[in-house]
């Protein structure tokens, strides 16, 4: 089954016929959630349209199409945007592209320089560390070289810290919660970079080194988490919590940068951290 067949059935497996508004008789049913033809009938395409769409037969669905499928299933935002990026991959040409290691903007750098009170990480689109901050990398990786995202071969990667790494792994009381939302954020990434070899490889990576990686991707979370907080459980200051927000830069390279809030515990860890 294509991606896109894989994505539709999770999501027609996590909608009940009640939550659709359809009318289950009897108990007994062979599939969890939404039947194809269940779906097909919410919105308004043929059961045999709908299968080859699923079976990567049928190119070039229009948005009409994509919108009411998105619908019928109760998409979110980024979900629907997902279904978008499956049902209409890059052209043959693309896929014959390399992949090659991002560079950094000299003014970007400037940037995240001149963040000195706050730490702050510059990661491209397959969450390859491309530079840190002294404060960002005490706080997210102390025990990794601090020059090693300036040769494109050592890059860290925050995905494959995050799963992998078990200093990483205890940096964060709530991993699971981190691991769900890293997962979902590179469920969408990899939506939007299907033709990608490099990230197809993390991905590979991921899913033979960790279980639990594995496990969440199969179940085709999506979302992308811009902001929000983030426990900490730091082997040098403790525990607190930081905000976080995410600056996207014209490359598509993104800033993540943390704050406390002024006057707390979590503003005086910074201080000692750095």
């Amino acid at each position: 089954m294509t991606a896109l067949g894989e994505f539709l059935r999770s999501r027609r497996a996590a909608l009940r016929p009640a939550d659709a508004g359809l009318v289950s008789y009897g108990s007994r049913r062979r599939v969890p959630g939404l039947r194809r033809e269940e779906l097909a009938q919410l919105a308004g395409v043929s059961v045999a349209y709908l299968t080859r769409l699923e079976q990567g037969q049928a190119k070039g669905a229009s948005d009409a199409v994509l919108d009411a499928l998105a619908r019928a299933l109760r998409l979110t935002s980024d979900e629907h945007k997902h279904l978008r990026n499956l049902a209409r991959p890059p052209a043959a040409a693309a896929k014959r592209t390399p992949s090659r290691p991002a560079r950094l903007r000299p003014a970007a750098r400037q940037l995240l320089d001149a963040m000195g009170g706050v730490p702050a990480v510059v990661i491209d689109r397959r969450w390859d560390v491309l530079a840190w901050n002294p404060l960002g990398h005490a706080l997210l990786a102390g025990h990794v070289d601090a020059a090693s995202p300036d040769r494109p071969a050592d890059r860290p990667n925050l995905q494959r810290l995050l799963f992998l790494d078990p200093h990483t792994r205890d940096l964060y009381p709530r991993w699971e919660t981190e691991a769900r939302q890293a997962v979902a954020a590179l469920r969408l990434a990899a939506g939007e970079l299907a033709e990608d070899a490099r990230l197809a490889a993390l991905v590979g990576e991921l899913t033979m080194g960790s279980a639990e990686f594995a496990a969440l991707w199969a179940r085709h979370p999506v979302r992308d988490c811009t902001s929000g907080v983030k426990a900490f459980h730091h082997p040098v200051v403790g525990e607190f919590e930081l905000s976080f927000e995410t600056l996207t830069l014209p490359e598509g390279h993104r800033v993540l940068a943390y704050s406390a809030e002024r006057g707390s515990g979590a503003e005086a860890a910074l201080r000692l951290l750095a």
